[in-house]
């Protein structure tokens, strides 16, 4: 009897996939020091003629097609200082605390987002990746799409984003890295953050009562 051997044909973006899974790997290494050194000459936001890693943009919606547009951004690593004269805080000692160290509910991926959200105020965010990172920076490639180009009103892929509802989306915790944030999802664990952390808080804290009549 003839035994067929099924043999798995990976094509090039799998193959991209898994090299970036190896990031410890000697080729990725040199890539990316590489990189890094040249993303680090380049302005703190800019946009990019093509994505990094195409084979992650296009798993978050990227489309290689008018329309779609991909900006690099750098972001300072570590946690934020207080913005406080002399590490002094004018005003009750429950306050005073936690000056060096404050750790931000949000992460650099997300304050990456709304940078070039800010920047670039016609264009809708998608989604971003991360690219690269050195002592003192980390890197991410930002997925922006123009919500006023016929192309994209036109595709009913994506012409959801073209509602008025989403604009500035990553101001608002509505991204991947934004909704990672808020802790918003289904499953065990969430019900306090469903449908939204204010929405919890006003339940659990007003009283409604039956009308008397």
């Amino acid at each position: 009897s003839l035994s067929c051997h099924q043999t798995s044909i990976m094509g090039a973006y799998k193959y991209m996939e898994e090299l970036w899974k190896k990031k410890q790997s000697d080729v990725l290494r040199f890539l990316q020091r590489v990189r890094v050194w040249e993303f680090r000459q380049l302005p703190a936001i800019h946009r990019c003629t093509h994505p990094t890693r195409p084979d992650k943009a296009r798993r978050l919606g990227y489309k290689a097609k008018q329309g779609y547009v991909v900006y690099r951004v750098r972001v300072r690593r570590g946690n934020r200082k207080r913005p406080v004269h002399k590490g002094i805080v004018n005003g009750k000692p429950k306050s005073a605390g936690a000056i060096n160290n404050v750790t931000q509910r949000r992460s650099l991926r997300n304050l990456a987002e709304e940078r070039v959200g800010r920047r670039c105020g016609n264009l809708r965010v998608l989604n971003s990746y991360w690219v690269g990172t050195d002592g003192m920076y980390k890197f991410f490639e930002v997925i922006l799409v123009d919500s006023s180009h016929r192309v994209i009103r036109g595709d009913p892929r994506i012409n959801w984003i073209c509602n008025a509802t989403m604009k500035h989306r990553e101001m608002r915790g509505l991204t991947a890295a934004g909704r990672r944030a808020r802790g918003v999802g289904k499953g065990h664990g969430k019900h306090r953050f469903m449908p939204s952390r204010r929405a919890i808080w006003k339940k659990h804290n007003s009283v409604s009562f039956q009308r008397f009549r």
